[in-house]
């Protein structure tokens, strides 16, 4: 069998292409992985807790502008990598731990080396 189309077989092949696009650019991958380590999925990354920080804080030691910060958190979100909610001026950020699942069990239907 082809791999072509084993891999027409996997459910929900386009979502997967669009969170592995959003996470091809390694910023967004740094801020993912950021999220990712900094509290328990599911819980929201604020700096004042440290269990939590708002898009401002995710962009620390990246060298980036706070609008190109903006704009790769957007790109995490529209791709359903994380979740954003608006608390007055400050945007909060927090991936999903469905999301983390998600992406495990897709390697989880790679067949092994």
């Amino acid at each position: 069998m082809s791999n072509i189309r084993t891999i027409q077989r996997v459910p929900g092949v386009e979502r997967y292409a669009d969170m592995f696009k959003a996470l091809s650019n390694p910023h967004r991958l740094k801020i993912f992985m950021r999220l990712s380590s900094c509290c328990v999925p599911g819980t929201v990354f604020e700096a004042e807790a440290a269990a939590t920080a708002c898009v401002g804080d995710l962009g620390q030691n990246l060298g980036l502008s706070p609008s190109t910060v903006s704009h790769h958190i957007k790109e995490l979100h529209r791709a359903g990598l994380i979740r954003m909610e608006r608390r007055g001026q400050k945007t909060d950020c927090w991936v999903d731990p469905d999301v983390l699942e998600t992406l495990s069990q897709f390697f989880g239907t790679l067949p092994a080396a």
